[in-house]
């Protein structure tokens, strides 16, 4: 939406689901995987999307095991992505499993997402490790990936009341820059159950605290806004008591 041309990679192989939150669902012939092992070429497998020209999405594999991702591979389709594309955004699984690690291995930046509660915070954590230490920047002397944290589901209101998290702890533990704070929101589940990312629900407090992300994400300047945190309206809970 900023203009740069970019590319999402589904690295959750067997639980695809990056392609359904994108809304192309239906328009997958050839996944990573199928790359990755010769089976198809790079561009038969990039998926364009019908809502911005310069996006595209690649697509995990729903039948094959994550042992099919291989570091060889997934470099290589790096490596051909990055002639093409300014921002290659590697959609890790949750956990830290082969997946995930792979994901991370090749990153020049981590975006870090977290919920404002204790198990959610101390696997973040443990996340940040593997980055400091299981990365090619780690292992060739060249530094740590630069980590961001983006703070999702969060409620200032049940934050004061001690019911979760608040944001200065999050940051104490895990001291790393944050990037955005996504407040809780019923948009976020509605606009993945319809295939569009929250992001276009522009009178949506969510997709303003994601774009806020973005402008971060891409150098801008920009004072960190706490956006309140949306819940569904009097006629919206009286229909689902009705239903």
């Amino acid at each position: 939406m900023r203009g740069h041309k970019t590319v999402v990679i589904d690295f959750d192989v067997g639980l695809r689901n990056l392609d359904v939150i994108m809304g192309c669902e239906r328009r997958v012939v050839f996944d990573f995987i199928n790359v990755i092992q010769g089976e198809a070429r790079l561009n038969q497998a990039l998926i364009k999307d019908r809502r911005l020209d310069n996006l595209s999405i690649l697509a995990a594999s729903q039948t094959r095991d994550k042992d099919a991702l291989t570091r060889e591979g997934v470099e290589k389709v790096l490596d051909e992505l990055s002639g093409q594309y300014e921002y290659i955004i590697c959609d890790s699984p949750a956990g830290i499993e082969w997946g995930a690690h792979l994901a991370m291995y090749f990153a020049d930046e981590a975006i870090v997402v977290t919920n404002p509660e204790v198990s959610s915070v101390r696997d973040s954590d443990r996340v940040l490790g593997l980055l400091s230490s299981k990365t090619r920047r780690a292992e060739k002397g060249d530094g740590t990936v630069k980590s961001h944290l983006l703070l999702t589901r969060y409620d200032e209101n049940r934050a004061a009341k001690g019911e979760m998290m608040k944001i200065e702890d999050v940051e104490e533990i895990l001291s790393i820059p944050l990037l955005g704070i996504i407040p809780e929101s019923p948009a976020v589940l509605r606009a993945s159950n319809v295939g569009a990312p929250v992001i276009f629900e522009e009178r949506s407090n969510a997709a303003k605290a994601y774009s806020d992300a973005v402008s971060r994400l891409v150098g801008e300047q920009l004072e960190m806004r706490i956006q309140p945190a949306e819940r569904p309206s009097l006629f919206q809970r009286l229909l689902r008591r009705t239903a």
